[in-house]
């Protein structure tokens, strides 16, 4: 899950939590929107970590050269 689909989760949660107050065939779409919320947060959590450490790697030489 990628950085723009966790804001779409989260922006579509929102829209159902807080403009939306409908229940269809018994789905209570309040609820939806909650765990769409929680979806999206944790998916741009994750995305975030996953982006803050792909640019490091532990397994990297490094080469020092002296001047004689």
């Amino acid at each position: 899950m990628g950085i723009g689909f966790s804001i779409f989760l989260i922006a579509i949660g929102a829209v159902l939590v807080w403009a939306v107050n409908l229940t269809v065939g018994g789905i209570e779409l309040v609820t939806v929107g909650w765990i769409l919320l929680a979806l999206g947060a944790l998916g741009l959590l994750l995305s975030l970590i996953v982006a803050a450490t792909a640019g490091r790697s532990r397994d990297e030489e490094v080469v020092v050269r002296d001047r004689y």
